[in-house]
């Protein structure tokens, strides 16, 4: 299998836009470096900068390992990205938008009725519901890869749109203050995009989008509570906007209205940057025994007087079998060739692409339709004989579930690890904001599978992140 490598070229070079970072490693002893390594865990763990590994018998909170190489772009390869992901979500938007509406890509089959109107994420309540700037998927976590093609150079792929609470951009703040304050002789002498303004773009386009007539909106961040595997992003975000964080108990509606409960009284609230999933916002619209939202909330929505980001209904665009339809949404609502790359996608629920599936189940990652996480996905080639056999039954079962995609051979970038530097796979996740307009922070969160050869970077699953620099220049 063909490999690409982020700081080597397959000759044994160094491509161009990381030889100072190379020369200046080399230079660095181990010893100081592995004091560094050390600072940065001690300062992330005083900061509180933890994530729940739900069902984890060894403990319920987890350092996110870090890493002190970075990954390195190219400004010109961020160009083209960053154009790619402006063209993708404005796309996205533009199909949520119209499902809950005209439904003309339906009407012109070329997304299928039945996966969108029969998939659990679609929410019939939000038929006809007015949106500000018809903007739904406000915050979007879009996941790249890069794979080797045919001559062995690295192209970009599209692994998934994450739009419904995408979580870990607090790691890329938190990981850039990390190496200015271990490193600060490097951000004097690289070109390095900063990323330290994104709190304030983020509260710039939950502004945005404020109802309307609302001209000094209140922002409020809604969490699940403490116990929440993202709690550390809640409560950061907040501070960094300086606005408040509020769980559902905090909130109350009247007159479909929303307020906060404050010491000096109601204080009427506008826009609701929340990170609960839709199943829980409203304990009388949706699931009854949800503690964690607010009673008339979706009252109050539907009339426009609050804006939620972000909107409820977007899950049903970034389910894996609406993924496969996204570059015929680019051409259907915007006219033009996408720009970025999805990886090529079996649907299970087509007989002939099961059966191909099952047949090839050990090349092959197979992953649940509204899996998240890491979870409930099979690794071919990693994966035992029984593994394989088990997981084909589940197939046969349920085939509607699962999507398959072809094992790709993730660009690998050097990692610090116990033994020293080694490769290890890579992904990103950038960030992008829609309000009036798309901005993206430079970069995103680059994450990185720590064990020898695995393809599972998330969190949940023993990865760690890495810095991304986006070059100026």
């Amino acid at each position: 299998m063909r490999k690409f490598d982020e700081m080597s070229e397959s000759g044994g070079g160094v491509r161009a836009h990381y030889a100072p970072y190379e020369a200046w490693l080399r230079q660095q002893p181990v010893e100081i470096m592995q004091a560094k390594r050390e600072e940065a865990e001690l300062i992330f763990r005083r900061v509180g900068i933890t994530f729940a590994v739900y069902g984890d018998e060894a403990g319920t909170e987890r350092l996110i390992p870090f890493d002190l190489i970075p990954r390195i772009i190219p400004a010109a390869e961020w160009a083209e990205l960053e154009a790619g992901l402006v063209q993708r979500v404005t796309a996205l938007n533009r199909f949520i938008h119209d499902i809950y509406h005209e439904q003309d890509i339906l009407r012109a089959g070329i997304v299928p009725r039945e996966l969108v109107l029969g998939n659990r994420q679609f929410r019939p309540e939000m038929m006809g519901v007015t949106i500000p700037h018809q903007v739904y998927a406000h915050i979007a976590g879009v996941d790249i890869v890069r794979a080797p093609d045919a001559d062995g150079e690295g192209r970009y792929y599209v692994l998934e749109d994450n739009l419904r609470v995408p979580s870990g951009v607090s790691y890329m703040l938190e990981n850039r203050r990390m190496m200015m304050r271990l490193f600060p002789d490097l951000f004097s002498h690289y070109p390095i995009a900063p990323v330290a303004r994104y709190p304030d773009m983020l509260l710039e386009k939950l502004r945005d989008v404020a109802p309307q007539a609302v001209s000094d909106p209140t922002v409020v961040v809604l969490t699940p509570g403490m116990y929440n595997s993202a709690y550390f992003e809640h409560a950061f975000l907040a501070q960094q906007m300086g606005v408040e964080l509020v769980e559902g108990q905090d909130l109350f509606v009247r007159d479909d209205f929303v307020f906060m409960r404050t010491t000096q009284g109601p204080q009427r609230v506008d826009v609701i940057y929340r990170r609960i999933d839709d199943d829980f916002i409203d304990p009388r619209v949706f699931r009854a025994d949800s503690a964690l939202g607010c009673e008339g909330l979706m009252a109050a929505y539907r009339v426009g007087n609050v804006t939620l980001a972000n909107a409820v209904g977007t899950g049903v665009a970034d389910d894996k079998s609406i993924y496969p339809y996204v570059p015929a949404m680019v051409e259907f609502y915007l006219g033009e060739k996408p720009l970025l790359r999805n990886v090529h996608t079996h649907l299970c629920r087509d007989p002939q692409s099961l059966d191909y599936v099952l047949a090839h189940l050990p090349e092959l990652v197979v992953k649940e339709v509204h899996g998240a996480g890491g979870y409930g996905m099979l690794v071919g080639p990693a994966a035992t004989r029984a593994q394989i056999a088990s997981f084909a039954d589940k197939l046969r079962a349920h085939p509607e579930r699962y999507i398959a995609q072809p094992t790709l051979a993730l660009s690998t970038c050097p990692t610090y690890v116990e033994a020293g530097i080694a490769p290890r796979h890579i992904d990103l996740r950038p960030f992008v904001l829609s309000g009036k307009t798309v901005s993206i922070a430079p970069g995103g969160l680059t994450r990185v599978a720590l064990a020898e050869g695995s393809l599972v970077v998330n969190s949940s699953q023993g990865g760690g992140t890495k810095d991304t620099w986006v070059l100026e220049r």
